[in-house]
Order: structure tokens, then sequence, then C-alpha cells
């Protein structure tokens, strides 16, 4: 499995801050996801004027799902100087929510802290359901 100092790299790699149209920026901040299969993927933030934009991690979700792949072994977002930065609320519900898995999703954040989404999500609104869930696929696979 890829090294947490290794995914920092390749994050701040990807962040390319430009100015797309007089509405749009993107690149300024950078997201790079390791699956549990090992695969990397990565994906930047969009701008817009108009609030249609979204979050570098929904970006590289995006590109992890279209792959065909749910499961986040690990997360990191970072601005264009390197700067680790903590998911917004929507990103970690969006994590949450792609796979029941992902509450053990080990987030990267700044000082080398490291959490998991259910420690960013506490007391979630389907903690009770996804327990139930994970436990049926279990049963299921046994």
């Amino acid at each position: 499995m890829i090294e947490d100092n290794e995914l920092i790299r390749i994050a701040t790699e990807t962040t390319n801050p430009r100015d797309l149209s007089p509405s749009m920026d993107a690149g300024g901040v950078a997201s790079a996801l390791v699956t549990e299969q090992g695969t990397v993927f990565t994906g930047v933030c969009i701008n817009t004027a108009c609030s249609m934009g979204f979050c570098a991690e929904h970006n590289a979700i995006g590109t992890m799902l279209t792959a065909g792949e749910s499961k986040i072994a690990t997360i990191v977002a970072v601005d264009d100087e390197g700067r680790i930065l903590p998911p917004c609320g929507r990103c970690r519900e969006f994590i949450y929510q792609t796979d029941p898995y992902n509450s053990n999703t080990r987030v990267l954040l700044p000082g080398g802290r490291v959490k998991s989404i259910a420690e960013l999500l506490p007391d979630h609104w389907r903690e009770d359901k996804t327990a139930r869930e994970l436990a049926a696929k279990q049963q299921d696979s046994a």
C-alpha cells in the first residue's frame, strides 16, 4: 500500500491553479486517494461564480467510481503550496455515503494527524442503518 507521504506528494503535484474563464477557476486544491485495491485516483477543485463547482475530493471520488471502485483506504487534500486541508462537511458526507466501508477511511489532516471518517462524523444520521447494512453484507459473504 502507498505511504502517506507519497499520497501527499501525488496530491501536491496534481495541483495546477488556473483561470478557465472569467467565472471559473480550477486546480488550487487537489486530492489524492488510494483505494482498498491499491489504486490511486486524483482530482482538482473547480470553483465557479454560481456555486456549481465542487471540491477536489469529489473529483477524485468521481474518477474512482468511473473506474469501478468505491472503497477508499486513505484520502488527502492539499492546496497549491502542499498544505494539507481537512475535508469540508460536504466531502466528509460524500466519502461516507459512497460506500459503507468508507466509515473506516483514513483522512490525512494537518499536523500529521489521521482520523477516520467515522471520527470526523460523530453521531452520524445513518449510523444505525449503515451498521445493519455492513452486518448483512458480512453475513451474506460468510
